[in-house]
């Protein structure tokens, strides 16, 4: 594990521009998806979404463009996520010759699908984008000739049919109901003029039913039916389109030129012409704005979401590759991220059908509404898409993952005293759970003797309540980020308190005055288990995390709770395997059922243990002992944990397999699955997108580490987010690290910048200036070791006007090795941020360096640091050589 910080620059739109102009590899744009033949089926469909509305894109038959439609609200009677349908787009035949010209691409960086065919007079233009900012998918057609086009809407919910067998999956929470399981039609709305309109709407609900089966009355609840009456679908429209029955549109004359607009909308109303009155005020808004400012602004959308993030391997083993894996899983996300739900671990929106596959055995042939898991959220499945979105700085897609708990605050209270009496205090939430907050009828037990008992029948789930502290966590890093304090009180706060509250009430204490959880278990694995790691680990990282919140966000009565909580907390579980003492699944645990590796969440996602900390140690002994070693597959945290810990060389093998396991029978890289859960399987491209980013940098608080697990013959160029909205950028080449930029947007001026790197003997931040001398300490390059001339910068900044009343220098007796660039510009006032770097040639060994409160120092923790005192590259602070 070879970490590298150099120079650390310091003005972000200086190293913006530095980045820019010195990226030579896999450019963003590289990372878009070109196929230079057409589809046959939906297994060759290519994604694309507006963070709420997605489409799956291919073409058939020589002339026709195909695309299911979705809507991450779609949600039907029995709890599933439907489609909204499928439309069909007709050219001239010959359109997609097989013979002919053909390029269809996913065009990232203005967020559209592109296919350009056919040469002469039959040369075609199709742009497909769905609209960031209005409800909208745009399909635009430009042809050479003028030309004909029909539109068609194909539907196959076209009659009452009862789920049965295998397709039970995608109605996951009917399964074993006591009564037959149906799915309803789509209505198509006959009589419109110069449109196709269709809807389904939910005349029933299972909500009631599953609330009654858990011991909730539904009658006299917190919680609403968020089923009933909930009603979607979409209307086609375009200029010179009309009818030709309900279900097609066809050009009313040839044109060279045809833009066919596609509305949804997904609404709860108490009839169904209120829900057409709703859509058509919503197309009209739309409409309000020109074809060409939607089109515009949704372009800037893409392009500003393209710069805010990324990370680009541009050279080394699978670099193009794992740059286009991570730079694709953050589309998807931002394709399906800003609606009404959660992005769904099993598919996202984008499933498809499944027909004319031999590989998957009894998911062969199911339509493109089928999933396996169905529609309830799995916390331990549903988390892994929410944490890459941190260090990305897709902050607000987030919200709906958040909103998800919060919107189910109250009923979880509710839950809490229903099963443990009116007085018992605070909330859990189960692992598996509706989107209106409750257990599956099937997980709780449709028989379940004594429904208000609240035992769920399922044993995989029975206790794993954990979830609640994790998200909690979520949130407190979430803060650490942001520096929200809305946020810490609209949303953290409440949710906190009662996950905190209810561990707190609802278990005993041992005879040492010890929290004992118990009954429990640890995760799905470990069906009996007292005190499991999860659980205690977590409530250590919250209690500890809730405790350094501004105390004008809490109260004495909270912090003096949190405080004893954390006194009464029994220490993170430990057992002995060789000698060596590792982490434990639980205090005690037995009954094993999966393949979870409970005693790594110490390591992720409650940072208890990794780089830097003094049990590392333990955590990489613990994750070479661990129970299961899964690879990269499915919701593993096998990469994550190798990053957390410094394991470089496993951490990258695992991002490599990570993102180029695809799923084999679909077409575009970006599908992985089913895995242990549905295609595209979401849970599998966002753990190795997590791994790869914890490779790159590290964030606990306000303590930041930098290439903690980075092998040295990969290129990367990067934009990272870390603590209070600190931008990190840097370009690392050739075992070198050529720039870092740690510091927020506008913290330094552009003078500050030049003046700093000039001081450093570099020429127009150019990087110019003997990397060697540096490492020796000589920064002004005179041949000997130096401390930085303090009066000379502070006079050259007072002569041209900058204010430095915020920089704070090193003190001599830490300068000699720390007064080289790296210790120079960590001295600076960096927000009032910790942080740790390692410094190095690129080969031997590195100096590990930190900057604690105001004070930078010499720190080996994490590091392969050998200090030697007759190696001038390697001598201790204070030794001069």
């Amino acid at each position: 594990m070879r970490c590298y910080v150099l120079i650390l620059t310091v003005a972000t739109t200086i190293g913006f521009t530095l980045c820019h102009h010195a990226y030579a590899g896999v450019a963003y744009d590289g990372c878009n998806v070109v196929w230079t033949s057409p589809s046959t089926s939906s297994q060759g469909s290519m994604p694309l979404g507006n963070g709420d509305i997605g489409v799956n894109v291919w073409t058939e038959n020589g002339r026709d463009l195909v695309f299911y439609l979705s809507k991450t609200d779609a949600w039907d009677e029995n709890g599933s996520l439907l489609k909204l349908g499928k439309v069909r787009v007709s050219l001239p035949e010959g359109t997609f010759s097989a013979d002919g010209p053909f390029k269809q691409e996913l065009r990232l960086q203005d967020g559209t699908i592109q296919i350009d065919a056919g040469s002469g007079d039959s040369a075609t233009t199709i742009k497909l984008w769905a609209d960031r900012n209005n409800p909208t998918v745009q399909v635009d057609v430009g042809r050479a000739s003028a030309f004909n086009a029909e539109v068609t809407f194909e539907p196959w919910r076209t009659e009452r049919r009862q789920l049965t067998g295998q397709e039970m999956q995608m109605a996951y929470g009917e399964i074993g109901s006591p009564t037959p399981v149906y799915v309803e039609p789509d209505t198509i709305v006959a009589g419109q003029e110069n449109r196709i309109l269709w809807y389904h709407r939910n005349e029933r609900s299972v909500w009631a039913k599953n609330l009654e089966v858990q011991g909730l009355d539904p009658t006299n609840t917190v919680g609403t039916d968020k089923l009933m009456h909930n009603t979607f679908g979409a209307a086609v429209t375009g200029d010179n389109l009309q009818n030709v029955d309900s279900k097609t549109l066809r050009t009313a004359e040839a044109a060279t030129r045809q833009i066919i607009s596609v509305h949804a909308l997904t609404a709860q109303t108490d009839t169904a012409s209120q829900w057409i009155d709703r859509l058509d005020a919503r197309i009209a808004q739309t409409e309000n704005t020109s074809y060409e400012q939607r089109k515009a602004a949704n372009d800037q959308w893409w392009n500003d979401f393209s710069e805010k993030s990324y990370i680009r391997v541009t050279a080394g083993p699978n670099a193009e590759a794992v740059t286009q894996g991570y730079t694709l899983q953050r589309a998807m996300n931002a394709f399906a991220g800003n609606g009404a739900s959660p992005i769904k671990f099993n598919g996202s929106i984008f499933t498809v059908d499944t027909y004319g596959r031999t590989d998957l055995g009894a998911d062969n042939n199911m339509g493109p509404d089928y999933r396996r898991w169905g529609g309830p959220y799995w916390l331990q499945n549903t988390r892994l898409i929410y944490w890459s979105m941190l260090e990305s700085g897709d902050f607000q897609q987030m919200q709906p993952f958040f909103d998800l708990y919060l919107s189910n605050l109250e009923l979880a209270k509710e839950r809490v005293k229903t099963y443990y009496g009116p007085d018992a205090q605070g909330a859990y939430f189960p692992e598996t759970m509706t989107h209106w907050g409750t257990w599956t009828g099937n997980n709780y037990g449709w028989n379940n003797p004594d429904p208000q008992n609240g035992v769920a029948q399922n044993q995989y789930i029975r206790y794993e309540w954990q979830g609640g502290i994790e998200v909690t966590a979520m949130m407190l890093q979430y803060y650490d980020y942001t520096g929200d304090r809305q946020f810490v009180r609209e949303k953290l706060l409440p949710l906190a308190v009662e996950i905190v509250t209810f561990y707190d009430t609802h278990y005993g204490r041992d005879a040492a005055g010890k929290l004992k959880i118990t009954p429990a278990q640890a995760l799905e694995t470990w069906w009996t288990a007292v005190n499991p790691l999860p659980e205690v680990a977590g409530l250590h990282y919250v209690l500890d995390k809730l405790l350094d919140l501004p105390e004008s966000e809490t109260t004495g009565a909270q912090r003096e709770q949190w405080s004893r909580l954390k006194s009464e907390l029994p220490a993170v579980p430990t057992r002995t395997v060789s000698g060596k003492t590792i982490f434990a699944p639980a205090q005690t645990y037995s009954d094993e059922h999966n393949i979870e590796n409970p005693e790594l969440y110490g390591v992720f996602p409650y940072l208890i243990s990794g780089v830097g900390k003094d049990n590392l140690q333990m955590g990489i002994d613990t994750y070479n002992n661990r129970t299961h070693k899964l690879g990269a597959n499915g919701w593993s945290q096998d990469p994550i944990q190798a990053a957390m810990l410094g394991l470089d060389d496993a951490a990258r093998a695992l991002v490599v397999q990570g993102f180029t396991k695809t799923d084999a029978g679909s077409r575009f890289p970006g599908f992985y699955g089913p895995n242990y859960d549905w295609i595209p399987d979401q849970d599998h491209p966002s753990a190795a997108s997590i791994a790869l980013q914890r490779m790159l940098l590290q964030v606990d608080g306000k303590h930041v580490e930098f290439f903690p697990a980075w092998p040295a013959d990969w290129d990367v160029e990067f934009k990272l987010y870390g603590p209070s909205g600190t931008i990190f950028m840097g370009d690392y080449e050739n075992g070198a690290v050529k720039w870092l930029d740690p510091l927020p947007d506008g913290q330094l001026s552009q003078a500050d910048y030049r003046l700093v790197m000039a001081n450093l003997g570099y020429d127009n931040h150019t990087g110019s200036g003997d990397f060697d001398s540096l490492l020796k300490g000589d920064v002004n390059f005179d041949g000997r070791v130096d401390d930085i001339d303090r009066a000379a910068l502070f006079s050259t900044a007072a002569e041209r006007g900058i204010d430095t009343s915020g920089w704070t220098m090193p003190e001599p007796s830490t300068a000699v090795l720390l007064t080289s660039a790296l210790g120079v510009l960590a001295g600076l006032n960096y927000g009032g941020h910790n942080f740790r770097g390692k410094l190095s040639r690129g080969i031997g060994p590195f100096f590990a360096i930190q900057r604690e409160n105001g004070t930078v120092s010499d720190t080996g923790k994490g590091s392969r640091r050998i200090f030697r005192p007759d190696n001038p590259r390697t001598a201790s602070p204070g030794t001069e050589k």
